[in-house]
């Protein structure tokens, strides 16, 4: 499943502006339900203010577009400082960790600057002013901005937990729904084929490809996402106190920070609550676990008699998914629990992010792109994780086979779980 179009039909610059403008009307539609107060915060060092999002992603087209390719002046000179992200070859930028201390430009201005922004892309691609690989800029712009999409609404979570007051962003409540048992899949061995030949602007990121061979062994996976209510018993059972169960590194982790539950949990006198984006509510057993670490899901694996999968396996057992679960435009905003009618496997994209124990490295064969651009992927590959799947925050469009997520193993607020697998 490609969320792109291929190379085939890159030049189509016409479906390339409908995409555009698609994508850039749903960033401001997520953040409409926002006060502008709302949108200023930074809750943490690793997230964003919402206008900070909408920002960056309306500079990444401008510099990358309008001033390298078409020579237009920029918008204002003070931008590339504030919204450049982590660009070296660009020059010096705001800090993360004080992005929420830029009070001004006003949301008003940013909103302004994307709309000036965006007439300017969606003319050029609908007059056909862009060579090939250029459209193929745009369509990374694209993806960059889905990505953000995602990490606009993870961000707004976590700014909405911080507050003593039960914040929502929706009104309506969640369904709950019946729980079912886990089944194991079993997959053959054997060389599979794996990543992307045509990584790159207009067909995927470039740390998907190249295309190239893994030998697997036989294994199994569940049939869908562990559950809430799993991951209660490994709670009940002092999961979090037995080093056993643990990587040092982890168990270090854990202790010095005392957790002791998942992110957004919290235990009351009638039992366990979970923070959504619709506010505090009772924790559903049934739905599937969400916003844990690699630490946490390596550690409920080996409590289970399991292992984490290996990305390679979940790309493999891909092609059988059992239909998807929850994505952004769903608007459900939160994990949906497995139907109990699934006939394979299910939940291999959407509802959450499923940690790997693959580290995040290059293909057989991989190189970044030259210039800044190569600075996307590339240079992240140390001390991180993959995530396979999509979450239920991921756009429709960004949701491909390929795709390889990656954060750091402790990070806990992304849309993040688990599902188990085996050797046979």
């Amino acid at each position: 499943m490609q969320g792109l179009p291929d190379q085939s039909t890159v030049n189509d610059t016409i479906s390339v502006a409908d995409a555009f403008v698609a994508a850039r009307s749903l960033s401001a539609e997520l953040a409409a339900p926002l006060s502008e107060e709302d949108c200023c915060v930074q809750s943490q060092a690793c997230c964003s203010p919402v206008k900070w999002h909408l920002g960056h992603t309306t500079w990444f087209f401008e510099r990358f577009i309008l001033t390298d390719v078409l020579k237009l002046d920029p918008y204002d000179d003070r931008f590339e400082f504030l919204f450049n992200s982590y660009y070296n070859a660009i020059g010096s930028r705001q800090p993360r960790a004080q992005r929420g201390l830029l009070t001004r430009p006003g949301l008003g201005e940013i909103m302004a600057y994307r709309s000036v922004v965006d007439e300017h892309i969606e003319r050029a691609l609908r007059r056909g002013d862009l060579e090939q690989e250029h459209v193929g800029l745009v369509q990374l712009g694209l993806d960059h901005e889905r990505q953000h999409q995602e990490l606009l609404l993870t961000d707004v979570k976590h700014l909405f937990w911080c507050s003593p007051f039960n914040v929502e962003y929706l009104a309506e409540p969640l369904t709950a729904a019946a729980e079912s048992d886990a089944n194991w899949c079993r997959f053959d061995g054997g060389l599979h084929t794996h990543g992307v030949d045509f990584a790159g602007p207009g067909g995927g990121f470039d740390n998907e490809g190249p295309e190239h061979r893994v030998f697997l062994e036989p294994f199994e996976l569940t049939d869908r996402l562990v559950t809430n209510g799993e991951f209660l018993g490994f709670v009940a059972d002092g999961g979090y106190s037995t080093p056993g169960h643990w990587l040092d590194l982890a168990w270090t982790h854990v202790a010095e920070r005392d957790i002791a539950h998942p992110l957004y949990w919290r235990p009351t006198e009638s039992g366990w609550q979970e923070f959504t984006l619709r506010g505090w509510t009772d924790l559903d057993p049934a739905a599937p676990l969400v916003h844990v670490s690699m630490f946490e899901a390596d550690a409920f694996a080996k409590w289970s008699g399991a292992r984490l999968p290996t990305e390679f396996e979940l790309e493999a057992a891909y092609d059988d998914a059992d239909g998807r679960g929850a994505l952004l435009e769903d608007r459900v905003f939160h994990p949906k629990p497995a139907s109990p009618d699934r006939t394979g496997i299910a939940q291999l994209i959407g509802d959450a992010w499923e940690w790997t124990s693959s580290a995040y490295g290059p293909y057989p064969g991989y190189a970044p792109p030259g210039g800044a651009i190569g600075e996307y992927n590339g240079k992240f590959m140390c001390n991180q994780y993959v995530l396979r799947g999509a979450s239920c925050v991921t756009p429709t469009a960004h949701v491909r086979k390929t795709y390889r997520n990656f954060y750091q193993p402790d990070v806990r607020w992304i849309f993040a779980g688990t599902r188990l697998a085996r050797s046979v």
